[in-house]
């Protein structure tokens, strides 16, 4: 073999005119200038190595046959920058040698691809099917299936599907659809089942697209048939799931590889990608869209969350209001916004990284929102270079890269479009685009432009508007409204007889979010006057008197109380003609309002009202709420006492005092709202609170030995913290008793080493993943083999239902929202 050297040239220089030679056999051939030309070309098409037009080459030898090399390697070197561009995300072939490229554009520098792509069907085509390396695919593929396997037992509901779902259970339920009605108990757990061993097959990539099916069909089924619990990220995962079906995620890190070598380390098209990064780029930013919501610019939405430990750094230099105001609503909505963008690009990509991160850990901590955080960072690194896991296995050991997937280039597919210079010489033949292809670039836009108007149809779902826009869950409406309920009545009247009765809020039903929404109003209403009729009220009318607060705002109705919503209308296309507005202009009072609580001391409560005209409000004040006293802030009111049979007329600034253990109702006779708040305070709970203060101050002197005299027997469960069993304790010592061991629970999970800490969640999940485990069997084996005796089945349940020895924990849920008290 050949290599051409020339002294005069640097050694940098030699070196790379001795690669591009090594292999040719006659480079003494290359005497004239078009042939060294020529020559060089190729050889360097071959190495995959360009050129720069900014290099000053040296005079080229006198030798006849270096001079022609040396000609070939300048024209070789002029022809493009030394360095090329920065690869993007959504390059096809990364780590591959290919040709040499001629310079590339600003737009194929910054988005990965030229304008030229996007100038016809057919190039658009060819560029969301250009062939991708899986590796990035396989990776999110296994931890969605395995976070998803995660999920079922805890926020699906596995582990207390009994309670959901009970045959013979007499509640009501809140499907989409009315026509959905869930399965009996153990054909439920026959369904979880399914859908678990469908998440854990999406991780493995074992039968994918079966997998996908037995775990998309009763994912969505669940979903639709209760309302109540929906919420943003579960459906996020459905998407995802659903996503995932018509992807070849299956191609790295499979068992479906193992099996089949066209399938293994194969590449995918490049949409596969592009629909996963778009989805997750519209949940960020159509997130921060909505949170310009003047509620939430000025920090009313969650003012309550910098109160959490986790905001203690920040608090080192803000105050409270503006760590709310600036950090948890300003940070919040600036990292909604721009992650999407700061993910795309490479500069700002690992800056993205670590303050979606750090956002996605903060979330896990502060909400109950099972594994959407988690889902959320695996969602992260699919915008990154799809062959990011072969260059990390690349740093590991020798030894350890048996254990990890292959770090070998990914192999040819007939589901990608090969098309340009930098297949050829690969062994990919160049074709056009399919069927195959054609489809999924039009799934690609659809998907897209569906997603992007969804959000944004509540002018078509007028009937599931409320005083927000549409159902919550689809929105990407994140914690942009909190609400507090003060008052919620339900009345019946019997058709018959007329006859007028009350019903506990939230009666035959296990969810309260049906009180924010007109449509399961609607739903709970048809159930209840036909579960009445069992209880002999015949053609029951139905009447809702629900009191809100809505983002620090006054409490008021949602909707009307004269209204049957049992023969209201209601149609998921048209406004809801019983929904009263949000009393919007009253919302600068918030400030306000916010100064007069600020004002009164820890135990005077105040609770502010805004009503309509012509409407009255009936309330009782309890006996323990000593000294509540009504005033008005704006508008006129007239208050009536029922006892008394008397009225009493309020203008703006008038107050009075309200006497305690009756009713009164407070009639709005001004032509506009009025607004006015209840001051009480509760005098029960004042008492009770210096007679444990009393209590605890004996049992400190008794420790220290300042009390000399001996404590009588009632007394004594104090100084050793357990309650009598012989003798029925006094029910001071008893709340004092029980106050206590809760604040030394309390100080002892505080003082916890996180080894402790640990073992106590590892225990709490052990449990609840044993439970869900058991009850699924005795449920599977009923289908099989019969349910046995009644006794059996109690004693089975009662072993799945073993719970840690520090006592059972409620099931897992969403968050709970703001609920407070009635007067």
């Amino acid at each position: 073999m050949h290599v051409c050297f020339f002294p005069s040239m640097w050694p940098s220089w030699k070196n790379l005119l001795a690669e591009l030679c090594r292999g040719s056999k006659r480079c003494w051939v290359c005497t004239g200038l078009g042939r060294g030309v020529r020559h060089a070309e190729s050889a360097a098409e071959e190495k995959g190595v360009s050129s720069s037009p900014s290099l000053q080459l040296p005079s080229p030898p006198g030798d006849p046959q270096q001079q022609g090399c040396y000609l070939a390697l300048s024209a070789a070197l002029l022809s493009e920058p030394s360095a090329g561009p920065r690869r993007r995300a959504g390059d096809g072939l990364q780590g591959a040698p290919g040709p040499a490229q001629p310079r590339s554009s600003w737009a194929k520098r910054l988005l990965g691809f030229e304008w030229a792509d996007l100038s016809s069907w057919h190039r658009f085509v060819c560029l969301l099917n250009r062939p991708t390396d899986p590796a990035s695919l396989g990776i999110f593929r296994f931890l969605f299936g395995l976070l998803m396997a995660l999920d079922i037992p805890q926020e699906r509901g596995l582990s207390y599907l009994d309670h959901r779902y009970l045959d013979g259970l007499e509640v009501c339920r809140f499907p989409l659809f009315n026509f959905l009605e869930p399965l009996p108990l153990d054909w439920m757990y026959l369904l979880y089942t399914v859908m678990l061993l469908g998440a854990l097959g999406i991780m493995l990539g074992c039968c994918y697209r079966l997998s996908c099916l037995l775990f998309v069909l009763p994912y969505w089924y669940v979903f639709f048939l209760d309302k109540t619990a929906w919420n943003n990220h579960s459906y996020l995962y459905g998407l995802l799931g659903f996503q995932l079906a018509l992807m070849d995620a299956n191609r790295y890190w499979s068992i479906d590889g193992l099996r089949d070598r066209r399938k293994r380390n194969a590449h995918v098209p490049l949409w596969n990608y592009t629909v996963l990064r778009m989805q997750i780029f519209i949940v960020y930013f159509i997130a921060g869209i909505k949170k310009l919501d003047a509620d939430w610019v000025e920090g009313y939405s969650m003012g309550s969350l910098s109160r959490h430990w986790l905001f203690d750094p920040f608090k080192l230099v803000l105050s409270e209001e503006m760590t709310s105001l600036l950090v948890v609503h300003g940070g919040g909505l600036m990292l909604d916004l721009t992650a999407g963008y700061l993910l795309f690009f490479d500069a700002t990509r690992p800056v993205a990284l670590v303050f979606v991160s750090y956002f996605h850990c903060m979330n896990s901590q502060l909400f109950s929102i099972g594994m959407f955080s988690y889902t959320m960072l695996a969602t992260s690194p699919l915008f990154c270079y799809p062959d990011w896991p072969r260059r990390l296995g690349a740093r590991f050991p020798a030894c350890l890269r048996r254990l990890l997937p292959s770090l070998e280039p990914p192999q040819p597919s007939a589901a990608c479009v090969y098309r340009g210079p930098e297949h050829k010489g690969q062994g990919k033949r160049e074709r056009g685009p399919g069927l195959r292809q054609k489809l999924g670039a039009l799934f690609t836009v659809l998907y897209v432009l569906e997603q992007l108007f969804l959000p944004y149809s509540h002018f078509i779902t007028q009937g599931y508007n409320n005083w927000t826009q549409g159902l919550y869950g689809y929105s990407w409406d994140m914690m942009v409204h909190s609400r507090s309920h003060q008052h919620v009545k339900i009345t019946y009247r019997d058709g018959v007889t007329g006859e007028l009765g009350y019903l506990n809020p939230g009666v035959f039903t296990q969810s309260r979010r049906w009180k924010d929404h007109a449509d399961m109003l609607k739903q709970y209403a048809t159930c209840l006057s036909r579960l009445l009729h069992s209880y002999n009220v015949s053609q029951p009318e139905i009447y809702f008197d629900i009191w809100v607060s809505i983002n620090d705002r006054f409490q008021q109705r949602l909707f009307d109380p004269q209204v049957d919503i049992v023969q209201a209308e209601w149609s998921p296309f048209r406004h809801t003609p019983w929904l009263k507005p949000l009393l919007v202009n009253l919302s600068p009072w918030r400030a306000t309002l916010q100064q007069i609580e600020g004002s009164l001391d820890n135990q005077t409560e105040v609770v502010f009202i805004a009503d309509f005209p012509g409407l009255h409000l009936e309330n009782f004040v309890s006996e323990d709420l000593g000294n509540t006293s009504l005033q008005l802030l704006k508008g006129e009111v007239a208050v009536e006492i029922l006892k008394e049979q008397r009225n009493y007329t309020l203008r703006e600034g008038d107050r009075m005092q309200l006497p305690p253990g009756e009713y009164h109702k407070v009639h709005t006779v001004s032509p506009e709202p009025s607004c006015y708040m209840y001051v009480y305070v509760n005098t029960t709970d004042v008492a009770l609170e210096r007679n444990l203060t009393q209590l605890q101050e004996l049992r400190d002197k008794v420790q220290n030995g300042s009390e000399t005299e001996p404590l009588p027997p009632e007394l004594q469960p104090i100084l050793d913290g357990t309650l009598g069993t012989t003798t029925q304790p006094d029910p001071l010592v008893q709340a004092f008793v029980r106050r206590q061991q809760r604040l030394e629970e309390l100080q002892r999970r505080r003082n916890a080493t996180l080894g402790e800490r640990l073992q106590r969640f590892a225990g709490k999940k052990y449990f609840l993943f044993r439970r869900s485990f058991l009850m699924t069997w005795i449920s599977l084996r009923n289908l099989v083999l019969g349910r046995p005796s009644l006794e059996q089945l109690a004693q089975e349940v009662a072993f799945a239902n073993m719970q840690q020895p520090e006592g059972t924990t409620s099931p897992e849920g969403g968050q709970k929202e703001p609920e407070r008290t009635e007067l």
